[in-house]
């Protein structure tokens, strides 16, 4: 499975980005899907993630402004992100889990400023 992360950037406090992943490969078998975060120096973050019936999960810090969605028939999960704060700025990673395996793609920089 491959997968493809875009949509990051710069954007100021309180803004918004929508971030995309495109999955290629094994994708009938793609369970689920997840959104991860990093900042240098920390551990990965799980953000949100969606399972392939649509159930969908969210860390509490990003509940209520982040929405996570997912196109199985065009292979796209999406991670929409409102009132985004400083805090947020990080790398987010897409992952995709076939038979146990979490796949990752490349991530993609989102940087909030204040």
């Amino acid at each position: 499975v491959q997968l493809q992360a875009s949509g990051g950037g710069l954007v100021q406090a309180g803004g918004s980005l929508r971030l995309s992943c495109a999955a290629s490969g094994r994708i009938s078998s793609i369970n689920d899907m997840r959104w991860y975060r990093q900042t240098p120096g920390n551990q990965r973050e799980l953000v949100a993630g969606i399972t392939r019936s649509g159930i969908k999960s969210y860390a509490d810090s990003v509940k209520g402004r982040f929405t996570i969605s997912r196109n199985i028939a065009k292979d796209l999960v999406y991670l929409q992100m409102n009132s985004l704060t400083p805090e947020d700025t990080a790398v987010y990673y897409c992952t995709a889990i076939v038979a146990f395996t979490n796949y990752w793609g490349q991530g993609t920089q989102v940087t909030v400023s204040s």
